[in-house]
This record gives C-alpha cells, structure tokens and sequence, in this order.
C-alpha cells in the first residue's frame, strides 16, 4: 500500500509555509499535547523525512 499527500505551499510574509496534513499525525495527540516538527534532508537519497517529537 502506498500514500501520497500534496500539499500547497504559500507565501507568508517574508517566508513560504504549508500546513502538516492530519493523516500524518495519526499515532499523536496535537489537541492535547505540543510537538517539535524536524524536517530532514537525506542528500544521499534527495529525499525529505519528518519527525515528531513531544515537547
């Protein structure tokens, strides 16, 4: 089984955001709990990992 999820990336002020979709926060609590957000870059394989971690 494979997932894929787009998500728009906008401007916003003097930077570019987008927003972390729901499906990718299944196994967390956001409405009860706060969490750091690491993005990283393996340049190896030129691909983007996230990783959630309770603050």
């Amino acid at each position: 089984m494979s997932a894929e999820l787009k998500r728009k990336l906008y401007a916003r002020g003097s930077s570019f955001e987008t927003t972390i979709p729901m499906p990718l926060l299944f196994k967390l609590d956001p409405k009860n709990k706060k969490y750091n957000v690491v993005f990283k870059y393996d340049a190896k394989t030129d691909r983007w990992y996230i990783e959630f971690g309770e603050r």
